[in-house]
């Protein structure tokens, strides 16, 4: 018997690159010659809000940069910002791809992320082809490490959390999955994700 039911992957530093992270704001600073200090106070206080859907990206921009006037948009604004995700290098789309393939349980996302970031994430690089399930924060109201976050997700799934695998590279939000019952992994590189999910029997 296969030993999990269903495995679970971040997105934002384990498939792809960070969405719109510290690295991410830094080369916003210097492209559009913001200050460092104000945009990450300012994210700080609506990133949450955004992330569990409760506000939009233009509610969120308005916040965070477009308090003032600016010598460029908003769509110029949310156009670099896309372009900050790429595959993430030695990370584990590969992995995913071949489980996929495979067709051994069911795969999904466990990931914070903002709607509209999100959608196009999961667009552009043909996620949604692996996964079966996303429990996204903007779609779920709830982000990691929240214990809710992780027992929404086994409710929707109906499955024994020790049947859930659950990949993250951030430890707190591994411990979070392991605080639910879930089989946490800490992402710290395609090898070492293959070589753990090889003693785990799942490759």
């Amino acid at each position: 018997m296969f030993p999990f039911d269903a495995i679970l992957f971040d997105v934002g530093g384990v498939l792809l690159t960070n969405g719109w992270d510290h690295a991410e704001r830094a080369a916003a600073v210097k492209r559009f010659g913001l200050d460092a200090q104000q945009l990450d106070a300012r994210h700080v206080q609506v990133m949450p809000a955004w992330e569990r859907g409760e506000i939009s990206l233009d509610q969120y921009l308005s916040a965070a940069v477009f308090y003032e006037p600016r010598t460029f948009t908003r769509e110029q604004f949310f156009a670099f910002m896309l372009e900050q995700s790429q595959v993430l290098p030695g990370g584990a789309l590969g992995i995913l791809a071949g489980l996929s393939a495979s067709n051994v349980c069911m795969l999904g996302a466990l990931n914070n992320e903002g709607r509209e970031t999100n959608d196009y994430r999961f667009q552009k690089f043909g996620l949604r082809r692996y996964f079966k399930v996303a429990f996204s924060s903007c779609y779920v109201g709830l982000r990691k490490p929240e214990p809710a976050m992780y027992r929404r997700a086994l409710d929707i799934l109906g499955a024994e959390p020790g049947r859930v695998l659950f990949i993250d590279d951030r430890e707190e939000n591994v411990c979070g999955g392991a605080a639910a019952g879930m089989n946490a992994i800490r992402f710290t590189g395609e090898e070492a994700l293959r070589t753990k999910l090889r003693e785990l029997g799942v490759l």
